[in-house]
């Protein structure tokens, strides 16, 4: 820290600059691995179960630059927490993510790809205009008990679009998340960093036109969406918010705790193999 004047308030500002800087930076990291990790989840839960592919590559990569940045982006303009110095200083050797954050980021991640999973198979098995197969059927495309038309991705564009679309809402939903890292939404709302609302406008608004302006729905390999549809998109979307509201609850209440013991859990039996005297380990 570089001292411009003798006043002990500025001192408090950059404190309290720092702090705000560092609390942004793990929001970005907490959006951008949760995320990540609900891509990875829905990839792999659909080769698991048999599924047909739910996303192509392009789609992936249409995910990944384009939609995801500008709202990650966005999360370093989040205004600081009200307690933000009232909290204790961080110790020297503290994590930026540690075992609770993880076993968070793994939570929401897997939220993320089962519901972009869900959306996949619900409008094959469950869509009133959809074909209505059973789930063996679906899981069992390869044999074509029905039709193979109906998982041919350039002819049946829908499933794949629901898939995608519902991946981009989840995750738009899932920066509002990150707008604290323990505060809820009713304390920190989506207005609270202008930035930020202004960033999942324009990432919905590119998203939408891919959908809709036909040379670009041919390239990315989706089509446009009924109403029924997008309500499906915000059913399996919005939980997401729920599902971290619960976590961040949990953490607030018993954080500390759950640390803790994370932490004895992680590292304990570590210890407990080194035969070394502490002093031959420092050495």
């Amino acid at each position: 820290m570089v001292l411009a004047d003798d006043n002990f308030a500025s001192i408090v500002e950059a404190v309290a600059e720092g702090r705000a800087i560092y609390e942004n930076t793990k929001q970005f990291i907490r959006y951008m691995v949760s995320s990540n990790i609900g891509e990875v989840v829905c990839i792999f839960v659909a080769a698991a179960l048999g599924m047909p592919e739910t996303l192509s590559p392009i789609q992936l990569l249409w995910v990944n630059l384009v939609t995801d940045g500008a709202p990650a982006t966005a999360l370093g303009f989040n205004k600081p927490d009200r307690d933000i110095m009232r909290r204790r200083p961080r110790g020297m050797d503290d994590r930026i993510v540690d075992e609770w954050l993880f076993v968070r980021y793994l939570v929401v991640g897997m939220y993320v790809g089962f519901a972009t999973v869900g959306a996949f198979a619900w409008w094959f098995t469950s869509y009133e205009l959809g074909p209505r197969l059973t789930w063996n059927q679906l899981a069992s495309f390869q044999s074509c008990q029905n039709s193979c038309e109906v998982f041919n991705r350039k002819i049946n564009k829908n499933p794949s679009t629901m898939s995608l679309t519902t991946l981009c809402v989840v995750e738009m939903f899932n920066a509002l998340n990150a707008l604290s890292e323990n505060g809820s939404l009713t304390r920190h709302p989506p207005w609270s960093n202008n930035w930020l609302t202004g960033a999942i406008g324009a990432s919905m608004a590119l998203h939408c036109a891919i959908l809709y302006v036909p040379f670009l729905a041919r390239t990315f390999g989706v089509a446009p969406l009924a109403r029924a549809e997008w309500r499906a998109v915000l059913y399996f979307s919005f939980p997401v918010i729920l599902v971290d509201e619960v976590l961040k609850w949990i953490t607030r209440r018993y954080g500390d705790r759950l640390r803790h013991g994370l932490k004895r859990g992680v590292w304990g039996s570590a210890r407990k193999r080194d035969l070394l005297p502490s002093r031959r380990r420092n050495a």
